[in-house]
């Protein structure tokens, strides 16, 4: 059905007035809200700046951070060259080339595995498309390098930030977060006798 003639509303754009085309409501209104939080930050209970380096930062357990290729039992990569994690990646910065898996439990396992850290967004993608639960991100957030080639992570990087995320001593402890079985979360539901339609009606 059409819309009628008088039901269709016309909207002109406001004009400016002089003040506004000065700008000079918005430095106030600026300047206004930077002496509120000076007042609230000297004589309130607001938050002042951080002293980082000197004071770390204290980082939720979901901060995401550097990334790291998880280790099996066996201390083996627990990656299955699958491409889901590259696949969902909206950065386009994980590159795998996969390799006819020397050990008889998988098919395949990246023979190279790379994440370039300067092109990613650490949006997490990764980490949820992964269904082995290989790759993770960590707390660790001073990532510096002199060169773009350093900040390039290979496998064997990615597992030594796991190595030293892992450690009981270690600077950044994370433990690894997510277990969810060898398949993901599709193989639990089939080890407890749920069908996908049993799942659908629950």
């Amino acid at each position: 059905m059409p819309i009628r003639e008088d039901e269709v509303v016309f909207v002109k754009p406001p004009q400016m007035g002089l003040l506004e085309q000065l700008y000079i409501p918005a430095v106030v209104e600026g300047l206004a809200t930077t002496l509120s939080h000076t007042v609230q930050a000297l004589f309130g209970s607001g938050k002042l700046t951080q002293q980082f380096p000197e004071v770390e930062p204290k980082l939720p357990a979901n901060y995401r951070g550097v990334h790291r290729l998880n280790r099996d039992e066996q201390g083996r990569v627990k990656c299955v060259a699958c491409y889901m994690c590259s696949t969902a990646c909206p950065a386009h910065c994980i590159d795998i080339v996969a390799a006819p898996s020397p050990w008889p439990d998988r098919e395949k396992y990246p023979e190279t595995f790379v994440i370039d850290e300067l092109r990613c967004i650490y949006c997490g993608m990764c980490e949820q498309a992964c269904p082995v639960d290989a790759i993770e991100l960590t707390t660790l957030y001073d990532l510096t390098g002199l060169s773009r080639e350093e900040l390039i992570f290979d496998k064997e990087k990615l597992l030594s930030v796991f190595d030293e995320t892992t450690k009981p001593d270690a600077k950044f402890p994370n433990p690894v977060r997510t277990q969810r079985g060898a398949l993901g979360v599709a193989s639990e539901l089939a080890e407890a006798g749920l069908t996908s339609s049993s799942t659908a009606q629950s």
